[in-house]
């Protein structure tokens, strides 16, 4: 990857120069010349700088509490060896997508992320479709991404609840619902304030989310007394199939969930790019940044929780959850309610971040008439330069698919499924659009500052394209058998449900009036 120097003037800048980054020139220089490649009026205020850009990148991904959420999956699914090996995996091929998203960003770093990116990316007469699908299905993703964060971040509350109480206490699912919502209603209007206060806001979440996860690391090594820990060969080779699918397999398979929908909305700092300064560089190196330093971080932490649990049939424990029983088990129910708070902390930076990603791409979505709200959510608030109805909106369809906790909780948890399947789809297609149409009259790509080159780059997009079909499919699949009703994996029928619904409405009526994303 290289990162190429730029000169100052940006009055010789045209559709075909590259956007690049000097430390001779101003960020306003650079940023000006980025609006004015693409012809675009900047509507933000540019307040985050390098450390805010890093960790609003890295905050997005909440590893620790991202892990915490969804570590009850590849353990009682595939075992502890599922738990290990699917990170490891998932890690090594999302620096893939990591790479060729952040390649795309920093060529076309506007608020709109992959789905602006698609108007340069395809020949004029396939931008509408193509920036209809990779729109629906980004937004999609990210409303599916706050919500299931903030379910998860109310989930940990209980179990700590039932920590304290030890086990004497019932959630019911009026109770879960109850403070979800609330939690999005604090998050909406915290994402209501100015983008000065918000970048301030976010600057210090990096510095939580790494050293929260040390210390649990730290805590469960010391605590741990050495004759109870697991041996090497029960941490990185037994597979325990509790999925009732005859496959152990596709059972250890199951695991992909929690690193894939750890490391997903990768161009969510993209959608902050008019509010970063110097966004082509400062964008595309923090989520790159970001997704090798989760990777890394988050195997070390998933050793050290297998390393130190219990017996896998004393889990996940009176609190439903694995990730704070075996800290309970092993630092003791005191220490674990110390620390807790500060993974829930995380959580709640990490939709912090994801809602004010998600509002910006609905903005987006409203402004280039993609939505009928006759441009409703596509305004800018005078008061704070944010779009405070874009916020509120996400909030209100965050909500509406929490209901599904209504259902069951098979249903409720195939929101994380969707969440990874539909984001990770939306950032397939442009990148192929890429590759096929790079050299097109209509599209004619030009790097950014952050380039991989031609051919680590093809290597690259072809690894991503060919885990994302993988990773989809096994993230699609029903975790559970016999299948019935209750354990049913909904995040397909919802995905292709809610595509089927855009296009019949596209051809209808939308296909009038949507001519793709601005330039």
């Amino acid at each position: 990857m290289s990162f190429q120097s730029s000169p100052k003037n940006t009055e010789s800048a045209d559709p075909t120069a590259h956007i690049q980054s000097t430390s001779e020139g101003s960020s306003a220089d650079d940023d000006a010349l980025v609006e004015k490649r693409f012809g675009l009026k900047n509507e933000f205020v540019r307040e985050f700088g390098n450390l805010s850009t890093f960790s609003f990148a890295f905050s997005i991904m909440g590893m620790c509490s991202s892990i915490a959420t969804t570590f009850n999956t590849p353990l009682l699914l595939g075992g502890p060896a599922s738990v290990v090996w699917c990170w490891f995996m998932g890690s090594i091929f999302n620096l893939s997508l990591g790479a060729s998203i952040a390649e795309i960003v920093s060529a076309y770093p506007t608020c709109g992320g992959v789905y602006s990116a698609s108007a340069w990316l395809a020949p004029k007469k396939y931008r509408a479709i193509v920036g209809w699908v990779v729109g629906w299905l980004n937004l999609l993703g990210q409303v599916a991404g706050v919500a299931s964060t903030e379910f998860g971040l109310a989930t940990m509350i209980w179990a700590a609840v039932l920590v304290a109480r030890d086990g004497d206490f019932a959630v019911t699912p009026g109770m879960q619902y109850g403070l979800f919502a609330g939690l999005l209603v604090v998050h909406g209007f915290l994402n209501s304030l100015r983008t000065r206060d918000l970048a301030l806001f976010t600057k210090g979440f990096v510095f939580i989310n790494i050293g929260i996860t040390f210390i649990i690391i730290i805590c469960l090594l010391a605590m741990t007394p050495r004759a109870d820990m697991q041996t090497a060969s029960y941490v990185f080779t037994k597979v325990d199939n509790q999925s009732g699918y005859q496959s152990d397999g596709l059972a250890f398979l199951f695991g992909l969930l929690s690193v894939q929908w750890t490391m997903t909305d990768y161009d969510a700092v993209a959608h902050i790019s008019f509010e970063v300064r110097r966004a082509a560089i400062a964008a595309p190196v923090a989520l790159f940044t970001a997704v090798l330093g989760t990777g890394i971080i988050g195997w070390l932490l998933n050793i050290v929780l297998v390393l130190c649990s219990p017996d896998i049939s004393e889990l996940p424990g009176s609190s439903g959850q694995a990730f704070i029983e075996i800290m309970r088990v092993r630092i003791g129910k005191t220490g674990t309610l110390v620390i807790w708070p500060f993974v829930c902390l995380i959580a709640f930076f990490t939709v912090q971040t994801a809602l004010q990603a998600n509002s910006r791409t609905l903005f987006a979505f409203s402004r280039d008439h993609a939505l009928p709200d006759w441009g409703f959510f596509g305004r800018i608030s005078p008061w704070t330069q944010t779009p405070l109805a874009a916020v509120w909106a996400v909030v209100a369809f965050s909500a509406l698919l929490g209901l599904l906790n209504f259902a069951s909780s098979a249903a409720v948890y195939a929101i994380f499924s969707m969440c990874a399947v539909a984001l990770d789809i939306s950032y397939v297609i442009p990148v192929i659009m890429r590759r096929v149409y790079q050299n097109h009259p209509d599209v004619v790509f030009v790097p950014g500052p952050f380039y991989m080159g031609e051919t680590l780059g093809w290597i690259v997009n072809i690894i991503m394209v060919l885990w994302t079909a993988f990773e989809c499919i096994i993230l699609s699949f029903p975790t559970y058998q016999p299948l019935d009703p209750n354990n049913m994996n909904y995040s397909s029928v919802i995905t292709v449900g809610v595509m089927v619904l855009s296009f019949v409405w596209y051809y209808v009526s939308a296909k009038k009036r949507y001519t793709g994303p601005r330039r």
